[in-house]
């Protein structure tokens, strides 16, 4: 029988707050969408398909715009709730050098972790601070163009600063002026399979679009690392080669996202739910490695430059990780 540990009664209205805000936020990563969607249905079956209708000839004038740079608000991304997501983890963004705005920049963030919490808090949202830390700087983090599929929900998401993960979408932030950073999870959606408290593995060795991009637009590669991401959930047990992963992996091929079987706490107790445990995020911005713009680059060049990288991220890590609690034998694994 599993033991329940409640949240006690009397607890800060400030820590229930952070609750509140992390519980909507993880409503809206996992359901909003779906949500949506079904209330788009709701709306034809109920005889209004004319609203429906207008919806969707403004869907197809706006399709492309996920692609070319979203529709940011400033408004939504100071929302007072993402103060409380933050506080609620902790998180921070710690800042190692200046970056130069007259220029472009993708950061690769590491690791993805089960929500990529500390990607969102910090580039979809201004409560960490990044327009004070990086003046001249305009984030876009990108993520799977499944998610705009889901109609509402798109504006929704890219109000805060969410673009498409498409090459023709990276290209487009990378190609306009300076002042741009696209935000890649590098290891994406195969990399959540292997998120929980512990884990140092990140999907990197074959992982080199990113790269070519980079060559080709002439942008500056940051490596990021996020301390404390594994540490939000418990995953379910599943080592390569088990049943669970390779239903894991085939749908992640079939859907193109995975499906990370995870829990962590509840709203009203600890022992159990979807809402992550209260473990700090330290989201450490590594310095930049110069690229200069090669529209051809040949696979030897992408082959260099992705070494170089991924060395500057291990040295990034090393050089924090006792900072943030990581035992000294402890070291990055790349897959």
């Amino acid at each position: 029988m599993v033991k329940i540990e409640f949240a006690p009664l009397h607890i800060p209205f400030s820590r229930r707050l952070e609750t509140a805000a992390v519980l909507q936020w993880v409503f809206s990563f996992l359901f909003l969408g779906q949500c949506c969607m079904a209330l788009f249905i709701l709306i034809v079956l109920s005889g209004y398909w004319h609203a429906a209708a207008l919806y969707v000839v403004w869907l197809y004038l706006d399709w492309d715009t996920p692609q070319c740079g979203g529709r940011r608000s400033s408004w939504v991304r100071c929302w007072r709730v993402w103060k409380h997501f933050r506080n609620y983890f902790p998180i921070k963004l710690i800042k190692t050098c200046d970056l130069d705005p007259e220029k472009n920049y993708l950061f690769g963030f590491h690791p993805h972790g089960i929500l990529a919490a500390g990607a969102f808090g910090n580039f979809c949202t201004e409560a960490t601070g990044f327009r004070e830390l990086f003046p001249g700087l305009t984030p876009y983090l990108h993520i799977l163009p499944f998610w705009f599929r889901f109609p509402v929900f798109r504006e929704y998401i890219m109000s805060a600063g969410v673009v498409s993960c498409s090459k023709k979408s990276v290209t487009h932030v990378l190609s306009q002026g300076g002042g741009n950073i696209s935000v890649i999870v590098i290891g994406g959606a195969a990399e959540a399979l292997d998120a929980r408290p512990g884990s140092l593995i990140l999907e990197a060795l074959n992982r080199k679009g990113f790269i070519k991009i980079a060559l080709k637009c002439g942008a500056h590669l940051v490596p990021v690392f996020s301390f404390g991401e594994n540490e939000l959930f418990t995953q379910l047990e599943n080592p390569e080669g088990s049943l669970v992963r390779s239903i894991q992996n085939r749908l992640r091929k079939i859907m193109g996202f995975s499906m990370p079987l995870f829990h962590a706490r509840g709203v009203f107790q600890y022992s159990f739910g979807l809402i992550p445990y209260r473990k700090p995020i330290y989201t450490v911005v590594g310095r930049p490695i110069a690229v200069e713009q090669n529209v051809n680059p040949s696979a030897e060049e992408v082959d260099r430059l992705h070494s170089e990288y991924l060395e500057a991220l291990n040295q990034l890590f090393e050089q924090h990780k006792a900072q943030y609690g990581i035992p000294e034998h402890d070291h990055l694994v790349f897959k």
